[in-house]
């Protein structure tokens, strides 16, 4: 068993952040909010859509997904402008035809995601924060219900990480974007646009609310295993292992 006993609502507008150790069935949980895990057991309805009584494959071209899984099948060749424009069909390359509208969208979003500087330089030499922008640009051009964001921030150093960080600050106030889920291991990542946390341990749910709430060394402690002081500074929460002596 993954995952048991999980209830959880997303309500419009709402932007989340799942938090849990390594194992406890975080990547599991959003690949069945994507469709491409379906639950032995259970309902799941995903911006109005029931499991059971949608096509999965329509309902995926609703919602956004960056992650690295998706960032390892890209062709080292593709040029970032196609990459864009391949999320209209939620494919890797682009199979039909699109019209030049497409290509001006996309062009937009780059332009939005500070990616314009980059548009005629092959994918694989690209830097990990200028791939993750990409990632960014081409899960909103499909106008998703739904952005998921699977550790987003790995392998950034610090300046690019904050830069990263600060897009989806903007994209979480735009009050006609996507609700976002954000999976971290590091609480100086939740910007003050997500507003709730969802916390997971060994494929159960050991507390979910508002992050002020939530994120409390008792409920960290717990779910980690380890003593963990935390605290908030600036509007950005930040935590530690409790060392003693």
């Amino acid at each position: 068993m993954i995952l048991d006993d999980i209830s959880w609502e997303i309500r419009p507008g709402e932007n989340w952040v799942v938090l849990g150790s390594n194992g406890s069935g975080k990547t599991t949980l959003l690949q069945i909010l994507a469709g491409y895990l379906w639950p032995t057991s259970g309902e799941v309805t995903v911006l109005g859509e029931r499991f059971g009584e949608v096509d999965l494959r329509v309902l995926r071209r609703k919602i956004g997904w960056v992650g690295s899984f998706l960032q390892a099948q890209v062709p080292p060749s593709q040029k970032p402008l196609e990459f864009i424009v391949s999320g209209k069909y939620a494919t890797l390359g682009i199979f039909d035809t699109p019209s030049p509208s497409d290509f001006e969208e996309a062009a937009a979003l780059a332009e939005r995601l500070h990616c314009q500087k980059i548009l005629d330089l092959p994918y694989a030499v690209l830097s990990q924060g200028e791939k993750q922008r990409l990632l960014i640009a081409r899960a909103l051009i499909s106008k998703p219900g739904l952005l998921i964001l699977d550790e987003p921030c790995s392998g950034l150093d610090l300046v690019s990480r904050e830069q990263l960080l600060s897009t989806l600050e903007s994209l979480g106030r735009d009050p006609e974007g996507p609700s976002m889920i954000l999976v971290t291991h590091y609480l100086e990542e939740i910007m003050p646009a997500f507003g709730h946390v969802f916390l997971l341990k060994s494929g159960r749910c050991t507390a979910q609310g508002e992050k002020t709430a939530i994120l409390k060394p008792d409920l960290l402690t717990d779910a980690f295993g380890i003593p963990i002081d935390a605290g908030r500074e600036n509007g950005r929460f930040w935590c530690r292992v409790a060392l003693k002596g």
